[in-house]
């Protein structure tokens, strides 16, 4: 029997979700959930929309939830709430909060008997993946992160979210003398603000004190206050003529040495260049529903994170044929 998936919200995530699943042999999507007028949505595949409000009559219908909202608002109400009832997937990305978010979510699923996986896509994600593999093999050493330059799908939402801003996109830019520090094994001491600049184009709505929302962006705890940020405000035609993409990427590395006296330097270096940030990182959010349904079969309840699921079972194949053909 397929894995059945509900979608609960349906922007830019939920359809790059939609597209993902139909790739699968072993899930299927039995529908769309949204805060919307159903009848205003329609989805790319045909798939039903329906209204949020029905979600919790569908708790025997659906094998797994992948919550598609934002990390702003959205996620720290939504995952622990719907963790009562399904077993979950969310891609919270607000760093700092991820313990906090961990321990509510990991209480609502324990107590009703569900498995939750927060924090999935590319970073946090793959990109945690790799600084534990990379801090494991060299333990003696620093770790940097860069992303960029791209479009931050929360970042943005966070934006869009600032009373008069009709619409906005954030980019997220490293700063290129910093990479090349890094890359050069020089193991500099960085700021956050050291490595990457920040770049906002927004539209207003009409009355919109400009200043005001300009200072908010700067000045916002966990995204924009800790970075030099450069606010455009631009019109609609502008911004759908020229922020209409949604590309995106960036670096892991880890800068370590080895033998007795130190006297080996390793660089390891892991990149992402993304056309689409949304459609790869619900890629990465799907491969994960597949294994909280796995850990849900095996009654392993309670939050998870991608430090904390075997590889083997994100991946349709058998463990048989990933070790013929992958190991």
């Amino acid at each position: 029997m397929k894995t059945r998936i509900g979608i609960l919200g349906y922007g830019n995530l939920g359809r790059g979700i939609e597209c993902a699943v139909r790739e699968t042999g072993d899930m299927e999507l039995v529908g769309v959930f949204t805060r919307r007028d159903p009848s205003s949505v329609t989805t790319k595949t045909g798939v039903p929309v329906y209204s949020a409000e029905e979600l919790k009559n569908w708790c025997d219908r659906i094998d797994v939830l992948i919550l598609c909202g934002g990390s702003a608002t959205d996620l720290p109400v939504q995952t622990p709430e719907y963790a009562k009832y399904f077993n979950v997937v969310d891609s919270f990305d607000t760093h700092a909060n991820i313990p906090s978010h961990f321990e509510k979510v990991n209480q609502s699923a324990s107590a009703t008997g569900h498995t939750a996986l927060i924090s999935a896509g590319w970073d946090p994600g793959l990109f945690s993946l790799i600084r534990v593999y990379a801090n494991a093999v060299l333990p003696d050493g620093k770790d940097y992160t860069f992303w960029g330059k791209g479009v931050s799908q929360g970042h943005s939402d966070a934006v869009r979210r600032i009373r008069g801003v009709a619409n906005a996109k954030q980019y997220t830019i490293p700063v290129e003398e910093a990479l090349e520090a890094v890359r050069s094994g020089s193991n500099p001491e960085l700021t956050t603000r050291q490595k990457h600049v920040r770049e906002v184009f927004a539209v207003l709505e009409e009355g919109a004190d400009a200043a005001a929302v300009e200072q908010e962006i700067k000045t916002m705890p966990n995204y924009f206050s800790d970075y030099d940020t450069t606010v455009h405000f631009i019109s609609m035609e502008e911004f759908e003529r020229n922020h209409s993409g949604m590309a995106h990427g960036g670096f892991v590395f880890r800068s370590g040495a080895t033998g007795l006296s130190k006297e080996n330097k390793h660089i390891m270096e892991f990149s992402l260049k993304l056309d689409s940030n949304p459609e790869f990182t619900a890629s990465v959010i799907t491969a994960y529903a597949r294994a909280v349904k796995k850990l849900a079969d095996r009654k392993e309840y309670g939050c998870k994170t991608v430090l904390d699921i075997p590889p083997a079972l994100l991946c349709e194949q058998s463990p048989e044929e990933l070790r013929s053909h992958l190991l």
